[in-house]
């Protein structure tokens, strides 16, 4: 990182030299953008396409406008989505997992029917015994029958103290539920089950984020593998879904759990920082087995919300087993990360490395298409074997074949594209990340 050390070092010389000059000390509020600016320059993955003065007067400007100079061979529109600042006391809560909402996500099931999604069981919603099926019939008293109601939705949901929701049960009864957003820490998983399905054990378990507790969250990774061991499973499904990514430390830890004995000792993924720091900060992860479970097959449950450290773990895994995916739409199509870097009250994460597997795959931008449509069952609870997707992976599992199934008509197809739009809108407040090490001078 030396060569970072004197450029940074340089700008600052040359700051203090103007200072001199002009007989006037700059703020501290220029000096935070010197160094976002400089350290951008050096680590930013298209580092050399960058113009000689970054536009914007703040960090979270610059790293928003710095996303224009990502062109990549094979695609037309620059792919950088995700170089963002965020403030440290915001960082210190969303790294955590800490919220403060309501613990609630809500998406369109068809253009006129608006689920909760997903429930974290800390958050006022789950306290509330809110589950993920119930059709929200109206908020503040105001019917919900659109999706062109979004912004309206997601001011409610997801950035009120307050909100009145009306909900329609699965037992069709309906009731009224008044939220009050709270800080809490949060519970990506979501549920975790084994079910015996004729000669198949099949273990299956939802995970919303890479983010959170991190000894937690490896906690409950041991359970739930220890679990599927003592049961014998033969099968897995993990339901990414709604998973927008996180550390890739936790997908690492995953990935460990999962990989047959084969692997063990093998090529995981290496992290590629551009041609400047290449030789300093490429890592390469390696396999490290655990468990007994030595599975030839997985499946993920995945849609346009399975992000970053998600679709890490399905590229990382694809040169060893026979990975299916399944759901309603490809994934976002996220295979870079940052390291994240510090400057006064703020991180602030450029683009910093690409992910390449084992044979040498990467650059999905456009994500991963899944092996078998399926419409997101949004009207069921989380580990219904009724659920659309998880009852077509139990078909696949139990049969070999998706050939039973209706195929994908023209309905679900159009109900999708009509429907996509505002769902990727209410899924916006929701963090995209693939977080490595923070690298230091």
């Amino acid at each position: 990182m030396k060569r970072l050390h004197i450029t940074i070092l340089a700008v600052l010389l040359l700051s203090f030299a103007a200072c001199k000059k002009n007989k006037k000390e700059r703020s501290y509020d220029e000096i935070v953008m010197d160094t976002v600016v400089a350290y951008t320059k050096e680590i930013y993955l298209w580092y050399n396409q960058l113009p000689a003065t970054l536009p914007g007067n703040t960090p979270d400007a610059v790293m928003n406008n710095i996303r224009q100079y990502s062109k990549e061979p094979g695609f037309s529109a620059p792919v950088d989505r995700w170089s963002f600042a965020i403030t440290k006391a915001e960082w210190n809560n969303i790294s955590s997992g800490v919220g403060a909402d309501f613990g609630m996500r809500v998406f369109f099931r068809n253009t006129s029917d608006l689920r909760v999604a997903s429930v974290d069981r800390n958050g006022p919603a789950g306290a509330a015994g809110v589950q993920r099926g119930w059709k929200i019939n109206s908020i503040n008293g105001v019917t919900i029958n659109d999706t062109s109601q979004s912004n309206f939705i997601v001011n409610t949901v997801y950035a009120s103290p307050t909100t009145r929701f009306n909900f329609t049960l699965p037992d069709n009864s309906t009731r009224d539920v008044t939220l009050n957003s709270q800080i809490f820490a949060g519970n990506p998983f979501m549920a975790d089950s084994v079910y015996s399905v004729g000669a198949s054990k099949i273990g299956y378990f939802v995970l919303n984020s890479f983010l959170g507790d991190t000894t937690q969250m490896r906690n409950n990774f041991d359970r739930i593998f220890n679990k599927f061991i003592n049961a014998g499973v033969n099968d897995v499904v993990i339901d990414l879904r709604y998973n927008s990514g996180g550390y890739v430390s936790l997908s690492q830890y995953l990935l460990n759990w999962i990989v047959p004995n084969a692997g063990n000792g093998q090529v995981m993924f290496t992290e590629a920082y551009n041609d400047k720091y290449a030789s300093r900060f490429n890592e390469t992860a390696i396999f490290q087995k655990k468990g007994s479970l030595n599975l030839n097959r997985i499946f993920f449950i995945v849609s346009k919300q399975s992000a970053s450290a998600s679709e890490l773990t399905i590229n990382s895994i694809r040169p060893f087993m026979d990975v299916k995916l399944i759901g309603p739409t490809s994934t976002h199509g996220k295979p870079v990360g940052y390291g994240g870097w510090s400057a006064g009250n703020w991180y602030f994460f450029p683009v910093s490395f690409r992910t390449i597997n084992k044979n040498n795959e990467a650059n999905y931008f456009n994500g991963f298409t899944p092996d078998h449509i399926s419409a997101d069952g949004l009207d069921k609870n989380w580990g219904d074997v009724n659920e659309a997707c998880l009852s077509r992976a139990i078909r696949f599992i139990t049969t070999g074949s998706w050939s039973r199934l209706a195929p994908v008509d023209e309905t679900l197809a159009r109900e999708q594209a009509l429907i996509a739009p505002a769902n990727v809108h209410l899924d916006a407040p929701k963090l995209k990340g693939m977080f490595g090490k923070m690298k230091r001078p």
